[in-house]
């Protein structure tokens, strides 16, 4: 939004009214959370349910997309493995950008370059190269990544951080309502044509978040602050001063322990968004057709887990529930590795795989981000959470290529690196909760 107080938003579309005024009265944390958000947290999370519309409809055909077209399974893996790298770049660069241009400003620009573009090339893919030159221009989305999370929460109650996010991933997962859609395409069109058409859906409806948010959000206090004081200042200069900001960062255990649950989540949620739909269909021989229906069951439980579970879990200590997230993830990912390959007992045997992956994968991607979000410097947000995902995906780029090794040796394989990922992240949640002092702020 154009105007700097609170009393300047805007009225919010006609749906989102009507969705308000039913939900105001129910009583529920999240519920209460999502009905009370004003200004910028909640032109982010409004708009965010439009990413489901579009981008997640296509993720369940994604890599079976690329298989047949003719890649193969090291190709896949290195292809994540270039975004990835990409990832790197920009998020190194995306500090001194997001301070220049402002938040709002460049979370418009380069969701259209990281995602509006990408979906044109994917629409229009015949090969590797296709893939690899779209995951060059994926690859910026971490500009966008990081300009995004300041509009979200520069503004917020630091007390409702862990809500917000559990409301954004929340929405993510309200895509499942429609995954019956490329179900229908894929068995109507079959395959490659249908997510042609899924990709062309995408470019539309990602171009029209990116347009909605820019006009039903405004620039942060803290971003108005720091264009100011980039004005007339090189990227060189800006760029020349993380030196300060890794001393912020290195002394504090709090952020150097959300890098490390940050990268290892990252990790696991790579492999199994890019070898998931692998094993399931290539060697436990689900059609298909069937393929949408699985994610949009975990997204369900997930959604599930967050209105009931979650919530509960999610208090001043953070070391349980992280602890629960990794075992609970731990055994999803261990009963996939031993789902049968024939006979009906594979359907169930899978469902109770995605409900371990439901709850465990909903509840560490929510706490990953709320961990970032509590120990960044709120002063130097931007280029502190530049560095910090420059540092996420430099440690995550090389495990794309990887578990595509891995997978042309056996599809189990990537999801045993996964299992030693969680048993990591396992261990050093123990040992920082176990050398952090007993305070409420270092405790989270």
């Amino acid at each position: 939004m154009v105007a700097e107080d609170d009393s300047g938003d805007r009225s919010p579309p006609l749906f989102i009214y009507i969705a308000h005024t039913i939900l105001i009265n129910v009583k529920h944390p999240l519920i209460e959370t999502l009905t009370g958000l004003r200004g910028n947290p909640r032109a982010c999370v409004y708009t965010e349910p439009l990413w489901g519309l579009s981008m997640n409809l296509c993720l369940p055909y994604a890599s079976v997309y690329m298989i047949a077209l003719g890649l193969k399974d090291w190709e896949i893996g290195f292809v994540a493995s270039v975004y990835m790298f990409v990832q790197v770049i920009f998020a190194f660069l995306g500090g001194p950008i997001t301070d220049k241009l402002g938040r709002r400003k460049t979370t418009a620009i380069f969701d259209f370059i990281a995602w509006s573009i990408p979906c044109l090339i994917w629409l229009r893919a015949e090969g590797f190269w296709y893939f690899f030159v779209a995951a060059l221009f994926n690859g910026t989305m971490k500009v966008t990544t990081n300009s995004w999370d300041c509009l979200l929460v520069e503004d917020a109650e630091k007390s409702q951080i862990t809500r917000i996010y559990s409301l954004v991933i929340s929405c993510g997962h309200l895509s499942a309502l429609f995954a019956p859609i490329s179900s229908i395409l894929v068995s109507r069109f079959t395959l490659v044509p249908a997510i042609r058409i899924l990709y062309l859906n995408a470019f539309i409806v990602m171009t029209a978040k990116l347009i909605l948010l820019f006009l039903f959000s405004r620039e942060t206090k803290t971003g108005m602050i720091r264009m100011k004081q980039t004005k007339g200042v090189s990227t060189i200069h800006l760029l020349a001063g993380y030196k300060d900001v890794i001393r912020i960062m290195a002394a504090s255990p709090g952020t150097i322990f959300a890098i490390l649950i940050s990268a290892l989540v990252g990790i696991v949620g790579m492999v199994n968004t890019t070898f998931w739909q692998v094993i399931v269909s290539k060697k436990i021989g689900v059609p298909d057709t069937l393929l949408p229906f699985f994610p949009m069951l975990r997204s369900i439980l997930s959604l599930f887990f967050f209105f009931t579970v979650i919530p509960w879990l999610t208090g001043k200590n953070l070391r349980f529930p992280l602890l629960l997230g990794f075992a609970v993830y731990l055994v999803g990912q261990t009963i996939l590795i031993l789902t049968p390959v024939e006979g009906t007992l594979r359907y169930p045997v899978l469902i109770v795989s995605l409900i371990f992956d439901g709850f465990g994968g909903g509840i560490l991607a929510m706490l990953a981000e709320s961990l970032v979000a509590l120990h960044v410097d709120p002063a130097e947000r931007a280029r502190v959470l530049a560095l910090l995902q420059m540092t996420i995906m430099f440690v995550s780029a090389p495990f794309g290529w990887i578990a595509g090794l891995l997978s042309g040796i056996s599809r189990n394989l990537p999801f045993v690196l996964n299992l030693v990922m969680l048993l990591t992240g396992i261990a050093a949640t123990v040992v920082y909760y176990g050398t952090v002092s007993g305070s409420p702020k270092n405790d989270r």
